[in-house]
């Protein structure tokens, strides 16, 4: 009784979200509440086991810093400086903005990229007078992909990192790198085509821009240096993080704690807070009691289990087979905690007589970080930028988004199957023989 109830609550929370006709937040929020008060599970789980509070301190924190950082006008500068570089162009605009939030993606995590690198993608689509929808899909696109490449990309690659004591922060580049470029370039090309007829440049608005003076967009007090300063020292702590053998939440608290600290007597805390994301992180909480629910029951690891079931053991079976159900199930939950679930079963595969474990490792990487791009609630960052994007009042359709990211999910996973198949199992089945 207990799993269709939950399964129901679950189904009927997510058919709410997609059609938009309630707040987001409100439906998750109501959904862990029913869960709470059919007795699927107690306050105490909740708060507990099922909310990832890591995270949500982690976007808490980055929203204050780029809260008080945005006030000096820096990404305003920022904006206006990229648009004048590639001359308000839309499509090198869109290539410039998908590769930049790439590489920060692979090199911080993708959350942090994109809470620093939307608003200022927001204001320049803005001044040019384009549709900003073409720019949000890139960076959410290009925030998963990577994501993918290394091993502090995404949550699922540094949960998948910390259970496997030899798979370094270099073997996920070696590995996951090359097969992210390939999605990559492909992805890219793809909105280019799809979107070339609705980017046009507009001569006048190029003119607007080249006239601008940058620099008057920056507000010179103390304020400007010490964000520029505690953001650097915090982009610093995530890229050496394992070096400081500090969590990343850690350093992002640090830092948002010292900025308010620092900048209290120029703008108050309270106003900080005011622009903070707080529907996003609300629903943060939602989605994860409602996927806690799922959890509860057994439903995740019922699909897990049905793995080895299906595969009866064979590794190539195993290794694709994984690769497509994470793929596909990390587009309709959140991903991390489908990858907490499978991450003992793999390691169980063992006893079934699979030694030689990295390419499914590899495989359950790769399918939970792209699958994320399915909708809007498939990844952390997804939903950052929608949250983002609706407070700057350019919301993203979930429909909408669908239609484009389910095929580019399907798109990415048979690019990896090609790449798990000529790298890893090929070689595997001669050894075999």
């Amino acid at each position: 009784m207990n799993v269709i109830l939950a399964s129901l609550i679950f189904i009927v929370s997510y058919i709410l979200i997609m059609t938009e006709k309630l707040n987001r937040a409100i439906v998750a929020l109501f959904g862990g509440v029913l869960l709470l008060l059919s007795g699927i599970y107690t306050a105490d789980d909740v708060f507990m086991n099922y909310i990832d509070w890591n995270t949500i301190a982690l976007l808490f924190s980055m929203m204050v810093l780029i809260s008080i950082t945005e006030k000096t006008g820096l990404f305003s500068f920022i904006a206006i400086r990229f648009a004048q570089r590639v001359k308000g162009a839309p499509i090198p605009l869109l290539i410039g903005a998908s590769v930049l939030t790439a590489v920060g993606s692979a090199l911080l995590d993708n959350v942090t990229t994109v809470l620093i690198f939307v608003p200022i993608i927001l204001k320049i689509t803005r001044l040019l007078n384009l549709p900003s929808f073409p720019y949000l899909l890139a960076i959410i696109f290009s925030s998963n992909i990577g994501g993918t490449a290394t091993m502090i990309g995404d949550p699922p690659n540094i949960m998948i990192g910390q259970a496997v004591d030899h798979l370094t922060f270099l073997s996920f580049l070696q590995h996951l790198a090359p097969v992210a470029l390939i999605v990559f370039l492909v992805m890219l090309l793809a909105i280019v085509l799809l979107f070339r007829r609705t980017l046009q440049h507009d001569k006048a608005n190029e003119k607007k821009l080249m006239e601008i003076d940058a620099a008057e967009q920056l507000i010179k007090t103390p304020m400007l240096y010490k964000s520029i300063v505690v953001l650097g020292l915090t982009i610093t702590g995530f890229l050496f993080q394992s070096l400081l053998h500090i969590e990343l939440t850690a350093v992002a608290l640090s830092g948002a704690i010292l900025l308010l600290l620092l900048t209290e007597n120029e703008i108050s805390a309270e106003q900080v807070f005011k622009k903070v994301e707080w529907v996003t992180l609300l629903f943060f909480i939602g989605l994860f009691t409602l996927v806690g629910g799922l959890q509860e029951v057994g439903i995740i690891d019922e699909l897990a289990k049905a793995i080895i079931v299906t595969t009866e053991g064979d590794f190539s079976k195993t290794a694709l087979l994984i690769l497509w159900v994470s793929g596909l199930f990390s587009g309709i939950v959140d991903n991390i905690p489908f990858v907490a679930a499978m991450i003992p079963v793999i390691r169980e595969f063992e006893s079934y007589g699979l030694v030689y474990l990295d390419p499914i490792w590899w495989s359950l990487a790769l399918g939970a970080c792209l699958g994320g791009n399915a909708t809007l609630v498939g990844a952390s960052a997804n939903v950052v930028v929608a949250g983002l994007a609706e407070g700057a009042k350019e919301k993203i359709p979930f429909i909408r988004f669908l239609l484009y990211g389910i095929p580019f999910v399907l798109f990415s996973l048979v690019i990896s199957s090609i790449y798990i198949y000529i790298r890893y199992l090929i070689p595997y089945m001669g050894q075999a023989f």
